[in-house]
């Protein structure tokens, strides 16, 4: 089942088949778009990976995937409950669950509590520091979904939150902060910056006509220049993160495969929009693709 308003909620499958109550909550928690988790997923990597500790905490990786399926999903439900009203009076977002009706907002609360209660089990997975690096994030989940309604720039507020895993992962290995997790940190915001702003460009016309601001609409008819700004500080902090680990040329060559995928989104993206969400969506491969880098930065610098 998909509908044509909202072409990046379709359901088919294993979730086309559960219960209508159990099947609105599914779709509350976005879990039948998996693209978002893969993106509060890679930071987590990110970190983990360039401190050298992907390959033998391996085990992290994984409870930080469960992490990633279930927080974002609890950022989704948060966002719905928060912006039921405003959700209700654009077409792409109409008929999600909170303003369509299929799911009460006391019953959305109990669904985001459960959430929660599994991302403490992911939580207690994790040394004391990186613990204390996760929560710390709560206030700028909370506030996130207010940010459209006083910034024209609520994706920067976006990065800071969807960026957070590489702190987490950082952490959770080397036990305290240095200047390479700060620009991995770095690099990783401008990216959620980048992409966000394209998946923001389907909304322009309705955003506009009920007061949600964005940077696509900021941009105007520069967005592809901001993009194309915005991917340039994404390389630039990431290689400077793998040059604070490894501070040889040679070591920055392991970007040029995710520098090429960013540049080829730039280059192929419409103005008008029209093939946002296809370049949004690929932003899962840039994901692969920097982490690979970092992983072979970081299993270098441990040998």
């Amino acid at each position: 089942m998909s509908s044509k308003l909202v072409p990046d909620s379709e359901y088919t499958g294993i979730i086309a088949l559960l219960p209508v109550k159990l099947r609105a909550l599914v779709l509350l928690a976005r879990l039948d778009r998996p693209i978002g988790w893969w993106l509060l997923f890679w930071p987590c990597i990110f970190g983990l990976a360039l401190s050298g500790g992907l390959f033998p905490r391996w085990d992290l990786a994984l409870w930080m995937l469960l992490g990633a399926v279930v927080m974002r999903g609890a950022g989704c439900v948060y966002n719905d409950i928060v912006d039921r009203k405003l959700d209700a009076q654009v077409a792409r977002t109409a008929s999600r669950p909170l303003p369509s009706g299929a799911v009460s907002v006391r019953d959305a609360w109990a669904f985001l509590l459960s959430l929660c209660a599994l991302g403490l089990l992911v939580l207690f997975q994790l040394r004391w520091e990186a613990q204390i690096v996760a929560v710390s994030s709560i206030l700028l989940v909370a506030a996130y979904p207010f940010m459209k309604r006083i910034t024209w720039w609520p994706q920067v507020w976006l990065g800071l939150v969807f960026s957070w895993g590489a702190l987490v992962g950082w952490v959770a290995i080397m036990g305290q902060v240095n200047t390479a997790m700060f620009w991995l940190y770095v690099g990783s915001i401008f990216w959620v910056v980048g992409y966000d702003t394209i998946y923001a460009m389907q909304d322009r016309e309705d955003d506009a006509l009920v007061g949600i601001k964005s940077s696509a609409l900021r941009l105007g008819g520069s967005v592809r220049l901001g993009v194309t700004v915005f991917y340039i500080l994404t390389i630039t902090g990431w290689g400077m993160a793998i040059w604070s680990v490894r501070p040889e040329k040679q070591a920055l060559v392991a970007l040029l495969p995710v520098a090429f995928h960013l540049g080829m989104q730039v280059i192929s993206l419409k103005s008008d929009g029209s093939n946002a969400l296809g370049h949004f969506r690929s932003n899962r491969v840039a994901g692969l693709l920097a982490a690979l880098a970092f992983l072979v930065v970081g299993a270098a610098g441990q040998s």
